[in-house]
């Protein structure tokens, strides 16, 4: 696949702030996050949203970080730094969600965000306070360039259960309805499938990105390594339907490179990067 270009040596790469939560075992959160900047040659910012206790089998539990302590890592980066796009993940309650949402509307509203509306980990443990949903729909999704729901998730948040093409272009519609510029419609966990079917619609326009099925338990982070890539590729200034296209190629290759990791699910990978 061909890559995002690299900064020279001693310039300053393009930023991409990740607002996300940190994954004790660094299979997923803001570790995919910052992994995939560095390894596309983006600089992450990152604004710390919940600390996550977490390995490869499950998560144990989570604390999240002050609202405020939440806002004043986005301001800083914001006004010293700068930066080129956001992606955000797991944001854990609806007063996070609304801090994130009131610190984007001052500080980014001109750089495109990705909003991967994280509900749950892989292993079904809940990642979300059961007033989230709501905030994320009126708060954040209205703010969005991209959101980024995978199948467990759209049926939190729009009550369809994906199982073909025809209920997938229906989710995608209803989600566009919630706000954001873009809605993708993950097909990953769709069955009975040798390919896998990324939906994106604008409203107007339906996209179509299909890749192989990759045989592999281990893709844990395989949502955060999308979004994150997707940023990178939106912080170059590709059109969303590009970006997401090639955030599509980015995984896919993650996921070829995916590897065991304790006693559950292994990340997927941009280790290979580093031979290429």
């Amino acid at each position: 696949m061909s890559y995002l270009p690299l900064a020279p040596p001693g310039t300053t790469p393009l930023r991409v702030l990740a607002i996300a939560g940190s994954d004790s075992g660094g299979g997923a959160g803001m570790q995919a996050d910052v992994r995939t900047c560095a390894l596309l040659g983006v600089h992450a910012l990152c604004a710390v949203t919940a600390v996550t206790v977490q390995n490869s089998v499950g998560v144990r539990g989570f604390h999240k970080v002050p609202g405020n302590v939440i806002a004043a890592q986005i301001e800083v980066v914001c006004h010293d730094i700068g930066l080129q796009a956001a992606k955000t993940g797991m944001l854990a309650s609806a007063e996070i969600i609304e801090t994130v949402a009131d610190s984007w509307r001052t500080h980014g509203p001109d750089a495109p965000l990705v909003v991967d509306p994280v509900c749950a980990s892989m292993h079904g443990d809940p990642l979300l306070d059961s007033g989230g949903l709501e905030t994320l729909r009126a708060e954040l999704f209205p703010l969005a360039t991209l959101v980024t729901p995978n199948l467990h998730e759209v049926r939190l948040l729009v009550d369809i259960e994906v199982v073909d093409s025809d209920s997938q272009r229906d989710a995608a519609r209803a989600l566009h309805a919630l706000g954001p510029q873009w809605a993708l419609v993950k097909g990953g966990h769709l069955q009975g499938s040798v390919t896998s079917t990324d939906l994106l619609f604008d409203g107007t326009d339906f996209h179509e990105f299909e890749s192989p099925r990759v045989d592999t338990v281990h893709d844990h982070g395989a949502g955060d390594t999308l979004a994150a890539a997707t940023a990178c590729a939106l912080a170059h200034g590709y059109a969303v339907p590009d970006a997401v296209a090639f955030a599509k190629g980015w995984v896919t290759e993650c996921l070829r490179a995916s590897y065991p990791l304790g006693h559950g699910h292994g990340p997927v990978s941009p280790l290979f990067r580093l031979g290429t």
